[in-house]
C-alpha cells in the first residue's frame, strides 16, 4: 500500500520509521504546511504539499501523525469524512494479543505491549514501550506516551493524555480529555478534563 503521511515533525518522522518496518506498506512522504512542497523531508522522504495536496496524489491510505490529540482528532476527523482510508502503523517488534480489536489510523510504536481482551479506539497512539494490559477499553484519539502503563481493566476515554512513564492503576476511569501528567501514579478515577499530577497523582494546581 501507499501510504501519505500527514505531518511532518516527530511523530511524522516515527510513522515513516514504522511504515517502512511493515511489510506491504510504502511511505510517498508528507503532508504538512510545515515545509516546502518538493525539499526532501524527514528520513530522506520528500514533502509533498499541504492538506489540499492530498486529493491529487495516487495514494492507497493515510496516517494523521500529529502528537497533539486535538489536532490529530480534527485532521483525522476531516480526512475521514472525505472517504480516506485511515489505516494503522504497527511496528513489527509491538506485541499484541489476538484477540485485540483496534480501529482506525492507529500508531503502535517499538515495543509496546497490548494485552488480551483489549478493545482500542480510532486514531489511537500508543507510543514506544508502552503497556496496555489485558481487557483495557480505550476510545478515540487517546495519547499513551512512551514508557506509560495501563493496568488490566482500565477505561480511558476520548482524548485523554498518559503521560510518559505515567501509571494508571486497574480499574481506574479517566474520562475524556483527562491529562495523567509525567510519571504520575493514578490510583483512582479521573473526572473529564481533568489534570492529574504527582505520586500518588493529585489534581494539578
Amino acid at each position: 500500500m501507499k501510504i501519505l503521511i500527514i505531518g511532518g515533525g516527530g511523530h511524522a518522522r516515527v510513522v515513516a520509521d514504522i511504515l517502512r518496518a511493515m511489510d506491504g506498506m510504502e511511505p510517498l512522504g508528507f503532508i504538512t504546511s510545515d515545509l516546502d512542497p518538493g525539499e526532501v523531508g524527514p528520513m530522506g522522504l520528500p514533502v509533498l504539499g499541504s492538506d489540499a495536496a492530498v486529493g491529487s496524489i495516487p495514494h492507497d491510505g493515510l496516517v494523521v501523525a500529529v502528537g497533539d490529540n486535538r489536532i490529530r482528532e480534527r485532521l483525522f476527523t476531516d480526512f475521514a469524512a472525505q472517504g480516506e482510508t485511515l489505516v494503522n502503523a504497527i511496528h513489527p517488534s509491538a506485541v499484541i494479543a489476538p484477540d485485540v480489536v483496534m480501529g482506525r489510523g492507529c500508531m503502535v510504536c517499538a515495543g509496546a505491549i497490548v494485552n488480551t481482551g483489549t478493545v482500542i479506539g480510532d486514531n489511537v497512539i500508543l507510543n514506544t514501550g508502552s503497556v496496555t494490559d489485558h481487557d483495557c477499553q480505550i476510545q478515540d484519539h487517546v495519547h499513551v506516551a512512551p514508557g506509560a502503563k495501563l493496568a488490566g481493566g482500565v477505561r480511558i476515554g476520548s482524548g485523554v493524555l498518559v503521560g510518559l512513564g505515567a501509571a494508571v492503576l486497574p480499574g481506574v476511569v479517566m474520562g475524556d480529555r483527562a491529562v495523567a501528567g509525567a510519571g504520575a501514579v493514578v490510583l483512582g478515577d479521573v473526572v473529564p478534563g481533568l489534570t492529574v499530577v504527582g505520586v500518588p497523582a493529585r489534581p494539578k494546581t
